[in-house]
Order: structure tokens, then sequence, then C-alpha cells
């Protein structure tokens, strides 16, 4: 079961449509900060960051992607696990909260590819950018894909390492932190929406999802939302990076930084993937001086 001292929040939900689900936290009042997670995490990534904010004075909202967390977990007979359906998804679940202004975005993993999609149809809708590890943007330019993932996106063996070993969630949690390593109960706190083969079909569907090459169905999508980029470069910006993250490494981190050129950065070369939860110390304090700063463009 989910440790409520570790996520001490009510659970609420929204419904996309007729019996799906997606639970979300929101904590505080104030302007919104809508906090998107990857895969294969959840918004318990988000829980430290969400209590901070709240105090600050805002809005904290994390929402869990169906198929994730603490969401519906439905059958691919009723729901299309691709990434235009995360983003419709996002768009309903913003309309029903009527947060679609004044938003500062906080985007982790799969979050920045569904966020930043949603971000390219409302630019005016979008304060701010904080993000975490993350893509919005085909492989950049002399980055190779890792051969563990092109081993996880095969149909048989994938499912079996994913879904059967669950492996892509434990091995996650594993390297994710390398600075500080995660402990086994948050380990497990991590792996808890993820328990058996039919609550990791998202899990492996959003590997098997990661767009390569024009003939991937997601591929429109993120060329798009690249494309549209340029519209936030003058935009608030700022990114944390966690530079032992055998994915999202530093080809990335330059790409955001070339895209971005206003943004202002932080690279924390001892950290990995889930750098918000192995750099908590200095992520959250600068996630919330940015905040609360009067915005001015430029790169630290």
């Amino acid at each position: 079961m989910v440790d409520k001292k570790l996520y001490p929040f009510e659970s609420k939900y929204v419904e996309l449509e007729p019996k799906l689900r997606m639970h979300y936290i929101d904590e505080g009042a104030g302007e919104p900060v809508l906090m998107l997670h990857g895969n294969p995490s959840w918004s318990f990534y988000y829980r430290n960051l969400a209590r901070e904010v709240a105090r600050s004075g805002r809005r904290a909202i994390a929402p869990d992607h169906i198929g994730c967390g603490l969401s519906d977990k439905p059958s691919e007979r009723r729901y299309d696990y691709t990434l235009d359906s995360r983003v419709r998804d996002l768009e309903t679940f913003i309309d029903k909260l009527g947060i679609g202004k004044n938003l500062t975005l906080v985007l982790h993993d799969w979050g920045g590819m569904i966020g930043m999609a949603w971000a390219a149809r409302h630019p005016e809708a979008v304060k701010r950018l904080v993000l975490l590890n993350t893509a919005a943007f085909p492989l950049p330019k002399g980055k190779n894909f890792p051969p563990t993932l092109h081993l996880a996106r095969l149909p048989l063996v994938g499912a079996f390492l994913v879904r059967g070993l669950n492996l892509f969630v434990k091995g996650t949690a594993a390297t994710g932190c390398t600075r500080n390593p995660m402990p086994t109960e948050l380990a497990r706190q991590y792996a808890e929406p993820y328990r058996s083969w039919k609550t990791r079909l998202a899990v492996h569907r959003f590997v098997q999802d990661i767009p390569l090459s024009p003939l991937d169905r997601a591929w429109g999508t993120v060329a798009r939302t690249a494309d549209a980029l340029k519209f936030f470069e003058r935009t608030p910006a700022l990114i944390l990076w966690g530079g032992r993250d055998f994915v999202f490494d530093s080809f990335f981190f330059d790409e955001w930084k070339k895209r971005l050129p206003n943004a202002e950065t932080r690279f924390f070369q001892d950290a990995g993937h889930y750098v918000l939860e192995d750099a908590a110390e200095e992520v959250i304090p600068a996630v919330l001086e940015f905040l609360n700063r009067r915005q001015q463009p430029g790169s630290v």
C-alpha cells in the first residue's frame, strides 16, 4: 500500500470519459503549478516539491497519467496508449480544473513531451517552464538510443522483461538516484502502483511509443512540438539536470540550451535520472527561488 507518511495527500479524480478516471493531488491555493511525471514513475515523484510549492502560496497539482500511479489502468480495448491520447487527456484535465492561464509547467521524462505538446497548442497559457531530465524533440544528433531500451520495446521479450519481471520499474529505481541511492522502502513506493502484469501495461507502452523515426506513430506530434519550441524562447525557463542519466544525458541537456537559449540552467554532475529525488536539497530550493523571482530571462 502507499505509505501515507510519505504521500500524505487527499486523492482526487477527474473523469476523462465515462468510467475512466485520472488521479491527481491538488495542494494549496493561488497560481497553478502543474507537475507532470514520466515513465515509470507517478505523482509520488513530486510529493516533496508539491508540499513546498503549496506552502509558498501557490496551487500544486500533480496528476497520474492513465495506466500510471493511482489512475485507472484500462485494457487496450478501452484506451489507446499513445502520446496523442496523453495530450488529449491533459487537455481535458486542464480544462476541467480551469487552470489554463498563468500556468507553470514542471516536466520530467515523458511529462516533458506530453506537457510541451499541450503547450505548443496553448503558448499563451504558459507562464514558466521547469524542465527536469526530459525532452520535447527527437533524439539529439550524436545520441545513440540505449540497447536496453531497444530490448524493452520488443513485443515478446520486452513484455516479459517489463511486464513480467518488472525490470523497468526496478531498474529505474536502482539507477535513477546516483548521488543518494534510493532506499528499499522508497523504491517500493515508486513500484507500488505496478504490482502485476496487468498494471504494468502503460509502463511497456510508454517505452514502445518512444519516437525514433518518422515511421513511429508519435513522430509527427514530436516533430511539431519541437518546431514550436521557438515560441518559448522568451518564456522564463529553468532547466535542472541530473548528469548521470543514461537516457536523458548531456546530449539532451545541450539540445535544450540550444532551443531555449535564455533558460537558466543547473547541471548536477553526480545526480541521476530522478534528479528531483536525488538532489532534492538543491533542486527544490532552486525551483522555489525561480517561482518567487520577478522573471528576467537569462542563463546562469
